[in-house]
């Protein structure tokens, strides 16, 4: 997608990039869409960059992004749906899902808690996006049906390479050789 100019049609929430920290655009903002991936947008704004979750894409006059699960009538939470919530979230700088870049570790689903833990890494220690994607996670498992906390875990061990990634994200990032 190419540098885009919009004028947000209502108040739109967002998280600055890199430190993740919640703002909200205010309705008629003029901002530049500079990157979109995932659903997700990540936009100039007042000289800072933003990150804009695909489900507020109609404030910024895209289509928004739904996560539609369906709920469990015992109320429970299904592991699929937070496997499903993940693989809607992209890495901000590479074009593939954090799921098949390899970056999610573990999932455990606390059915008492209504709670959803997750290890995840990222594709260096030093990554200044970790924050974002933290909050990505967060944002997009709460979508899930009955889960009441999402809590991630960001571990080093073991380090993630290339190999963790799926051949279909070898393929797109050109890696897979």
């Amino acid at each position: 997608m190419e540098r885009q100019m919009v004028v947000t049609l209502r108040d739109c929430p967002a998280r600055l990039v890199p430190a993740g920290t919640q703002i909200t655009i205010p309705k008629d903002s003029f901002i530049t869409i500079t990157q979109a991936l995932g659903g997700n947008y990540t936009v100039a704004v007042n000289g800072n960059l933003a990150r804009i979750d695909g489900s507020d894409a109609d404030a910024i006059g895209m289509k928004a992004a739904e996560l539609d699960f369906a709920p469990c009538p015992d109320g429970s939470i299904h592991e699929e749906q937070v496997w499903e919530a993940l693989k809607t979230i992209y890495d901000p700088e590479i074009p593939v899902n954090i799921c098949d870049l390899g970056l999610v570790y573990k999932v455990a689903v606390d059915q008492d808690t209504k709670a959803v833990t997750i290890d995840m890494t990222l594709t260096a220690p030093g990554c200044g996006m970790g924050p974002v994607l933290i909050t990505d996670v967060e944002y997009r498992v709460n979508k899930v049906p009955n889960v009441e906390a999402v809590k991630v875990e960001l571990v080093f061990d073991p380090p993630w390479s290339r190999d963790m990634m799926s051949d279909e994200a070898k393929l797109e990032t050109g890696l897979f050789f």
